[in-house]
């Protein structure tokens, strides 16, 4: 390989893109189907579905989406009254979000059918090669976190 060249196919960051690419569309396909929904918008249900309540700010933190994407998945769960908004006491600028009965009864429909599919995707696994993804993932995660809150990333 000319060093002036990258594989692309190799190369990690480019793989793992890939790869999670490919497996949020093979579940997409659950959320989609049972109700009509989008990823951010998923990720806005299972986000509020887990904790409760969270600001729009906190979702995108969560989810790593940007906050356009967060607003139109609020709006959206609003518009199908499966979210409420509330301001929030301390702060008037900021609004608590909450899933609303028939919004919470939606999360846990989909929560049994999200544990199946990475059951089912970690079942094509052996349990060693579960464990070093476990392992790997970690290590790449605490990583980047510890490079971030220092302002540089940690060399491996």
């Amino acid at each position: 390989m000319e060093p002036d060249i990258l594989e692309l196919e190799d190369f990690l960051p480019y793989r793992l893109y890939r790869l999670a690419d490919t497996v949020s569309r093979e579940f997409s396909k659950i959320y989609k189907d049972r109700h009509g929904l989008t990823r951010p918008e998923w990720r806005t249900l299972s986000g509020i579905g887990q904790r409760g309540t969270m600001t729009a700010t906190e979702l995108g933190e969560q989810s790593a989406m940007h906050k356009t994407k967060v607003s139109r998945a609020v709006a959206e769960l609003e518009r199908r009254r499966w979210l409420t908004r509330t301001p929030d006491e301390k702060d008037r600028r900021v609004e608590r979000l909450t899933l609303t009965k028939a919004g919470l009864a939606a999360y846990r429909e989909m929560v049994p059918l999200a544990k199946a599919f990475e059951r089912e995707l970690l079942g094509r696994l052996g349990v060693e090669e579960r464990a070093a993804i476990a392992e790997g993932l970690a290590a790449l995660e605490a990583s980047l976190t510890l490079g971030n809150s220092r302002g540089r990333a940690r060399s491996f």
